[in-house]
């Protein structure tokens, strides 16, 4: 076999979730039926006893002493902590504390010290870089300073949140000078999310089984909500159904799920392993740029690599999102009135009488629960249009035969001088989760996606590395030395493809994370006449017999 032939066969396994819900649910130990809404409740029990664990855990952890051991990464023996987060809490002596008279078993405390950990090792960045902020933070300017070292940089996003936490500081103590801070100093314990991540434990709490089409998973439930004995937990098996988009795909397992409720009940959340084609980078010739903008998601480009260098035909493709950003911006505003509104009736609250106070606050309650649904509307439209546009891109690429997507780094990307529309329009799309639906929907296809530098995509010329022209205003770009011009976002698609064609046998890759592209490299991109990129399909409108009634015959 060739070699070509070998990277075409070439798979590579790689993970992402799904979810489901429960069916049928039945006593593992008399094989009786249980009714859904059990379960439901059931569950409640399972989460409360956890959530109300993991708070009193965190409570207890919330010191600067939690932190420096996390930020050391070693034990009292000075061993290195391990990965599993119930092990380094076991290690360390972190173990929840229950209510005197209530039995759990020593799986669910794996669960609890499991989330506890992944929140508190979370948060250890953030520690740190509030110690290195605070210490350039001057409370009479309310300004940091720059910074000393390579190693006290903290992305500017990050470090605007962590001013604005400083300077109200400042002005609750009167403008004092605070020295060095931590992260206990700055805010209190962060709340504890209601779920059950039962891959942090054993056999002995859950198991997951695939038999044909369905997922039938075993778990230990309570049976009421303060057990006092082991016999007050029972195995309860659920069976669920696989997504029918996942029938024909080659999936090698499947893990134990994180079980939350929602307003529909009980809510699987399954991490399945996959093989996919393996992505080559070293390999790649053609890659497709894609942009950020601020009036749709995205626009996309393309650039080649031959043997008389780089070339692209400069003309893009842009995103229609079918009308959803106008009703995300529609919703954004709707959730901003109901906030507005809450904040006012509870300030009148606050002075009014007992009587009137009742009334005001059931009013915020209906308030709060509106903006709820709002914001649970916001998550699935902005889910539906990441994979709408990640399905978008990738037949895109696939249809032009590129190996590569070209992302903007979104840590370097900043929402700013497009007015005040436009930069809540930009700051409010949902860019990271439209990237993780791209890397996901590329990758089945064989394509990687490869994070490249955004300063200077759409102000310099790809050909020449000069700035361009803005002969018909901002959407529109020129260059008079190469003769080349068009779309603002199409030619920064152009040089973010280059810059992942130049770069990507330079790429850092980090578990977890897509191939990263950190040296922004310039090479001159000729323009091409020859049909590079597919074209894009248009919609037709066909006539229908509906729409031409028959004439009706007059009497004579």
């Amino acid at each position: 076999m060739s070699t070509s032939e070998d990277r075409r066969t070439a798979v590579a396994a790689r993970q992402f979730s799904v979810t489901t819900r429960a069916h049928v649910a039945v006593d593992d130990a008399t094989g009786e039926q249980i009714g859904l809404d059990d379960v439901d409740i059931r569950v409640g029990w399972l989460l409360d006893l956890i959530t109300a664990a993991g708070a009193e855990l965190v409570s207890r952890l919330w010191q600067p002493a939690t932190f420096d051991v996390l930020a050391a990464g070693h034990d009292r023996q000075d061993r290195r902590l391990p990965a599993q987060g119930h092990v380094a809490a076991a290690r360390l002596g972190w173990n929840p504390i229950y209510p005197d008279g209530i039995y759990v078993p020593s799986r669910v405390t794996r669960v609890v010290t499991a989330q506890v950990m992944a929140t508190l090792r979370t948060l250890a960045y953030r520690d740190t870089a509030i110690a290195a902020l605070s210490q350039r933070f001057d409370p009479a300017t309310g300004r940091l300073t720059a910074p000393t070292g390579s190693g006290d940089y903290v992305p500017a996003g990050f470090a605007r949140g962590v001013r604005r936490q400083l300077i109200a500081r400042a002005r609750r103590g009167g403008g004092a000078p605070a020295g060095r801070l931590r992260i206990t100093d700055v805010q209190g314990p962060p709340q504890t999310s209601a779920m059950a991540r039962l891959s942090a434990a054993d056999r002995q709490l859950a198991q997951l089984a695939v038999t044909g089409d369905e997922l039938v998973l075993t778990v230990k439930l309570p049976t009421c909500p303060a057990p006092a004995g082991r016999a007050q937990w029972r195995n309860v098996r659920l069976t669920a159904i696989i997504p029918e988009h996942l029938h024909d795909r080659a999936i090698t397992a499947w893990h134990l799920p994180t079980l939350v409720l929602d307003r529909r009940g009980l809510l699987w959340r399954c991490a399945v392993t996959e093989l996919v084609p393996a992505g080559d980078l070293d390999s790649a010739a053609v890659a497709v740029g894609v942009d950020w903008s601020p009036t749709t998601l995205g626009a996309a480009a393309i650039a080649a690599e031959g043997s008389g260098g780089l070339s692209s035909d400069y003309r893009g493709w842009t995103y229609d999102d079918r009308g959803l950003g106008i009703k995300l911006a529609r919703l954004q505003a709707e959730g901003q009135l109901l906030h507005g509104k809450a904040a006012r009736l509870t300030r009148l609250a606050a002075t009014a009488p007992p009587e009137v106070r009742a009334e005001l606050e059931e009013t915020i309650a209906v308030l709060d629960t509106h903006r709820t649904a709002v914001g649970i509307k916001r998550g699935k439209i902005n889910r539906e249009l990441a994979f709408h546009f990640a399905r978008q891109v990738t037949d895109y690429a696939a249809a032009a035969g590129a190996q590569m997507i070209a992302v903007e780094d979104l840590t370097t990307l900043e929402t700013r001088g497009h007015g005040h529309v436009n930069n809540n329009r930009a700051a409010q799309s949902a860019r990271r989760q439209a990237v993780a639906a791209l890397a996901h929907t590329a990758a089945g296809a064989g394509i990687t996606v490869v994070s490249v530098p955004a300063r200077g995509s759409s102000a310099q010329c790809p050909g020449c590395d000069e700035p361009l022209a803005r002969p018909g205003g901002y959407h529109d770009a020129w260059c008079p030395r190469c003769r080349v011009g068009g779309n603002r976002d199409h030619i920064a698609g152009v040089n973010l493809a280059k810059r992942a064609l130049l770069g990507r046998s330079k790429a850092t890759r980090r578990r977890g994370q897509s191939p990263a592209v950190r040296v922004t490299e310039h090479a001159p991109v000729r323009r091409c006449r020859d049909k590079i990129g597919p074209t894009p399909g248009r919609p037709r409108h066909r006539r229908s017999a509906a729409a031409c009634p028959p004439r009706h015959r007059g009497w004579g």
